[in-house]
């Protein structure tokens, strides 16, 4: 399995290479093995030397359905206390960093909105261009929307509902005209632009990552070859589908990976934008370890 070994910023230091340290506890025989440590002399040199372009990206805050357990997917729900909490604490570790931005970018669904305008007033860069769109959103979930994960693994056990939250190209049950949130998702006025057969009734992250894609490389990717520094704002999966893009990871690996809520990540990329170095988290070690392991935990029975 292809191992993804994160790095940190120590908190209250300036955004420069020497501030950054290695972070993520992994097992002992993965360590032996990681490719990516930050203390290896040639990738060091590396670093220094082709770094071009800096994208930071952020999952938003803790929503009152992350709190509930609930799956959330195109459902609108609105930031936690929790949530608005840990957007102010990544606007501070932005803010902390001196990091500027010239345009953001996020979904039509407000828990990554308010995320960003929480990150942008906290950094005084509230001015900012913003682009909206239904591709950063979160991958539907179909038939699952509104369920309880926990106790979804209790009825049909904790494998089927990783597949259904983390399988690469397996979509959990489509959503029926039925289903309790079918109109208020599928008859909202954001969506009233797109084209037939665009509006998902179910999604995989393979279907994800085909609809966000297209945005990235047709509107971000000249933003940021043009020089610009980007912030995108948005979900869970449409952002480990741009990071499996980006770390041209396995279908494997992206399963295993765990975005925290709230916890900006800075990419520094060379001239073809691809990663120089691992995504680096601007959070204290402890509190990056403990976010990615809720988020892990979600999809388990309560014991």
């Amino acid at each position: 399995m292809q191992l993804h070994i994160p790095l940190c910023y120590k908190k209250s230091q300036a955004y420069t290479l020497r501030a950054v340290t290695v972070c993520l506890c992994v097992h002992t025989t993965a360590r032996k093995a990681a490719p990516y440590w930050f203390g290896q002399p040639h990738i060091q040199n590396t670093l220094i030397m082709t770094a071009v372009h800096r994208l930071v990206i952020v999952r938003h805050g803790e929503s009152s359905w992350n709190q509930e357990n609930r799956f959330c997917g195109w459902f609108d729900a609105d930031l936690s206390e929790k949530g608005t909490e840990e957007a102010k604490r990544g606007a501070l570790a932005i803010k902390d960093a001196g990091m500027k931005f010239d345009v953001c970018y996020t979904s039509v669904l407000k828990r990554a909105i308010k995320t960003l305008w929480t990150i942008m007033e906290g950094t005084d860069q509230m001015w900012l261009p913003v682009v909206r769109t239904w591709r950063l959103n979160e991958r539907h979930y179909g038939g699952l929307t509104g369920l309880n994960k926990a106790e979804t693994a209790a009825k049909h056990g904790e494998e089927q509902v990783k597949v259904w939250r983390r399988s690469f190209d397996i979509p959990p049950p489509p959503m029926d005209k039925d289903h309790p949130y079918h109109k208020i998702i599928s008859e909202s006025r954001r969506y009233k632009g797109l084209k037939e057969g665009e509006l998902p009734t179910c999604e995989s992250l393979k279907d994800t990552i085909a609809r966000a894609l297209p945005f990235w490389n047709d509107v971000i990717v000249p933003e940021i070859k043009a020089g610009k520094n980007v912030l995108i704002a948005a979900h869970g999966n449409s952002l480990r589908g741009i990071v499996k893009h980006l770390e041209n990871m396995s279908d494997a690996a992206i399963m295993e990976l765990n975005l925290p809520t709230g916890i900006p990540i800075v990419y520094e990329l060379d001239k073809d934008l691809k990663p120089v170095k691992p995504m680096q988290f601007l959070g204290d070690e402890e509190t990056v370890r403990k976010a990615m392991e809720a988020v892990a935990a979600q999809g388990k029975v309560k014991k």
